[in-house]
């Protein structure tokens, strides 16, 4: 991406966010509330909980699917929806065969629902993932992360960036896990979390909403990439050009095994990038699922929110404009609601908890976008306003993977 685009990107962000927000605040809201009241307290604070067998084998492998960048979804020990859909992607990019569909879990009164039974993998390398959970020690930046959330969209707007609400919520979100599994993990943990307390949370990388910033964006790695080229194309000096010149000719140049040592001793030119055309972005909008394919490969896929009945994902192919990091938000509660603007406006700041999330990936097409979501919960749960959404951790996975010029098609 040129710089001249990225300059803009910040202000093209926030005309286009304000076509594509999410009805916020109140199911946001009382979604934040609910996850600070307490847990109900366990027999002991270093309980540790008896996982069920098939919870712990159906984590095992949505950690394999989420390391393999195939999202399962938040992960919750559940085999199922989002997990069972990236399991059949990742066998089909990895040429394997496809499986029978699963039957549904049965549900037992007043227990948490049931995982299906896992099919025959035995053709997939599950051991790979030898630790399934790890200790986590929570972090004074875990901490900071966290502050103050209003529950109205004016107060919000006071706020300079959108925390998470609580270090719970920003724990679960680094490692993609689902809240309630968290607390299932650690019964009697969550309610009053600190710095260096230790969490038990599944082994997935951890998403950093400190290096979100910082992520390593195609076009940005090709910008330089080009400027260390042209720098090092430039003539050099004449004197030391002369200088060369003159040691050349006093030397016999020997064209036999020596050239031939030093033509083997080349090193190969770094492979660049992959550019637009090498890259294709395809979103179903039946399955939920978004699929990143690299020379035609199959290569990552991730669940994703698309558009309601009242505001459709524009259907066809579009092309990516640029990326922005950390993007604001203009809230207009009436143009969302009957897309006619009104003079009660609200610019959110970035943050965890920003509606369009902590990454918006432009397209060609005025109000459209990919980006992220301050409701991981809500995942092919819930419509967007026309956008199409997915959770933090994967949308920061995807930023990484595409560039400007890259087609995007929603089918």
């Amino acid at each position: 991406m040129k710089p001249t685009v990225l300059r803009w990107l910040p202000l093209l962000t926030l005309a286009f966010s304000l076509l594509c927000g999410l009805s916020l605040p109140a199911a946001a809201a009382d979604k934040k509330e609910a996850k600070a009241k307490p847990a109900a307290t366990a027999p002991s604070e270093k309980a540790t909980p008896t996982l069920p067998a098939d919870h712990e084998a159906a984590t095992r492998l949505q950690v394999f699917l989420d390391r393999a960048n195939f999202g399962p979804g938040k992960i919750d020990g559940r085999f199922g929806g989002f997990s069972e859909k990236a399991l059949g992607l990742y066998r089909e990019a990895h040429s394997l065969p496809p499986l029978p569909a699963a039957p549904a879990p049965a549900k037992v009164e007043g227990q948490p629902e049931k995982t299906m039974p896992l099919p025959d993998l035995s053709d997939m390398d599950l051991a790979s993932v030898k630790t399934v959970f790890i200790d986590y020690v929570v972090t004074e930046a875990d901490v900071k992360a966290t502050g103050k959330l209003p529950q109205e969209v004016p107060e919000m707007a006071k706020l300079k960036w959108l925390p998470y609400a609580n270090v719970a919520e920003a724990v679960a979100e680094k490692f993609h896990v689902d809240v309630d599994y968290l607390k299932e993990l650690n019964p009697g943990k969550l309610e009053a979390l600190k710095a260096g307390d230790t969490l038990k949370v599944p082994n997935v990388l951890p998403f950093e909403i400190g290096g979100v910033k910082v992520l390593p964006l195609l076009d940005q790695i090709a910008a330089k990439d080009a400027a260390h080229e042209k720098e090092k194309g430039k003539q050099k000096p004449k004197a030391e050009a002369g200088k060369k010149s003159s040691e050349a000719k006093g030397k016999v140049a020997d064209k036999g095994k020596d050239a031939k040592a030093t033509e083997e001793k080349q090193v190969p030119a770094k492979a660049g990038p992959l550019t637009a055309d090498q890259i294709a972005i395809k979103v179903d909008t039946k399955d939920n699922m978004l699929r990143v394919f690299e020379n035609e490969k199959l290569v990552a896929a991730y669940p994703v929110t698309i558009g309601s009945a009242q505001t459709v994902s524009p259907l066809g192919e579009w092309k990516v404009k640029g990326i922005a990091r950390l993007p604001d938000f203009r809230y207009d509660l009436s143009f969302l609601k009957t897309g006619e603007r009104s003079d009660e406006t609200y610019l959110l700041s970035p943050g965890p908890n920003n509606p369009v999330g902590v990454i918006w990936v432009a397209l060609n097409k005025p109000g459209i976008g990919l980006h992220g979501t301050s409701e991981p919960d809500a995942i092919g749960r819930s419509a967007s306003h026309g956008c199409v959404r997915l959770a933090n951790w994967d949308i920061a996975r995807l930023a990484t993977r595409v560039r400007a010029g890259v087609v995007v098609s929603i089918h």
